[in-house]
C-alpha cells in the first residue's frame, strides 16, 4: 500500500459539509465515500460532532466533514454541537453549503448565510434533494442564493439517489490544496470502531423510539475486545435523563432493547464481516448533559457558562 510520503504530486483537502438539520448531509457524506460512516434519521440534529469521510482517488485524498446541522441552540448540548459545526467549517479547505432544495431558503437558511459570510475559505452551494422539485425552482433558488453570498460554483443533486453526486468529487479534486495525504489510502473514516459501534446503536435507538423520548439520549462504548476466535465482544450503555425513558427503551419485558441490540449487531456484522457479541445495557443519568466527561466521549468541547 503507497503512503502520503511515497507519493509525488499528491493533493489533500478537508471539505466541511454544512447546513441546517435534515438538509441531508449524513446522507451526502455517505453516498461521496461509498459507504455508510455517518448515522441517517429522520430525526433533527442526530450529527452531534464532525464525522470525517475519507475518499481517495489516484493522487487526491477528500476528507469530507460531516458536521452538525445549525440552528439557533437553546441548551448546553446544542450550542456544543453548533460551535463544532462552525469549527469545523472554520477549519477546513472548502466549504460546501448544503440546502433541502424544498424548502428552499427558511429563517435557518438566512441565518446560515449571515454566519457563512464570516467565514474566508472558498464557499460552494449543494441544492439537495433535487428530485423533490420543479427545475425552474431549482433556478431561481439557485440565483437567489448566489445573489446572496459568493459562491465558487453550484451543484444540483440527490444525495438518496446519487445524482450529481460525481460532479460534486470531480470538483473538489482540482480544487484542493497540493500536500501530503492525512489517511492511509484505505481509511474510509478517522472514527475508531468503538465510537462507530456506538453510532451505529445511537441510529437504532433513534429509528425505534424517536417519538417517545427526547432528543437528550446518548450511546456510548464501554467496551470493545477482539476475542481469541476474531469476534468482537462489545458492551454500551444508553444514557437517559429520566426513569420513565429507561422504561421506554427497555420495552415490555425488555423487548424495545433486544430489538435495537439485533438491529445494530446486523448492521455491525455486515460492517466488520466478523461474529458481533453485542450486551446493551441501559442507564438513567439525570445530568448527563451537563457531564464535561460525556461531551468528551462524543467528540464536543463542553461549553462553559448556562446551561
Amino acid at each position: 500500500m503507497n503512503t502520503p510520503t511515497e507519493l509525488a504530486d499528491t493533493s489533500c483537502g478537508f471539505i466541511a459539509l454544512v447546513g441546517a438539520p435534515n438538509a441531508g448531509k449524513s446522507t451526502l457524506l455517505n453516498a461521496l465515500v461509498g459507504t455508510k460512516v455517518s448515522i441517517v434519521t429522520h430525526k433533527a440534529q442526530t450529527t452531534r460532532s464532525q464525522v470525517r469521510g475519507v475518499l481517495t482517488l489516484d493522487q487526491a485524498q477528500l476528507v469530507f466533514v460531516d458536521t452538525p446541522g445549525i440552528f439557533a441552540p437553546k441548551k448546553r448540548l446544542e450550542r456544543a454541537m453548533v460551535e463544532n459545526a462552525w469549527g469545523g467549517a472554520g477549519d477546513s479547505d472548502i466549504v460546501a453549503f448544503l440546502i433541502d432544495a424544498d424548502r428552499g431558503v427558511t429563517p435557518e437558511i438566512e441565518t446560515l448565510l449571515e454566519g457563512l459570510e464570516n467565514i474566508r475559505q472558498p464557499k460552494v452551494l449543494i441544492l439537495n434533494k433535487i428530485d423533490t422539485v420543479k427545475p425552474e425552482s431549482l433556478l431561481s433558488l439557485s440565483q437567489t442564493l448566489n445573489d446572496r453570498l459568493r459562491f465558487e460554483a453550484t451543484f444540483m443533486l440527490s444525495a438518496l439517489k446519487g445524482h450529481g453526486v460525481q460532479d460534486f468529487i470531480d470538483w473538489c479534486v482540482k480544487h484542493i490544496p497540493p500536500g501530503p495525504w492525512h489517511f492511509p489510502e484505505d481509511h474510509l473514516t478517522d472514527l475508531t470502531m468503538a465510537i462507530t459501534a456506538a453510532e451505529v446503536t445511537r441510529e437504532k435507538l433513534f429509528l425505534r423510539v424517536h417519538d417517545e423520548i427526547p432528543y437528550n439520549s446518548t450511546v456510548e462504548t464501554e467496551s470493545f475486545k477482539i476475542q481469541k476466535d476474531g469476534s468482537y465482544k462489545i458492551d454500551q450503555v444508553v444514557y437517559v435523563s429520566r426513569d420513565s425513558h429507561k422504561k421506554i427503551v427497555l420495552g415490555a419485558g425488555g423487548q424495545t432493547i433486544k430489538a435495537i441490540g439485533a438491529e445494530s449487531r446486523k448492521e455491525l456484522m455486515a460492517m466488520y464481516d466478523v461474529p458481533i457479541h453485542l450486551f446493551l445495557f441501559v442507564k438513567v443519568r439525570e445530568k448527563w448533559a451537563d457531564d464535561p466527561e460525556r461531551y468528551q466521549e462524543m467528540g464536543l468541547e463542553f461549553p462553559a457558562g448556562k446551561k
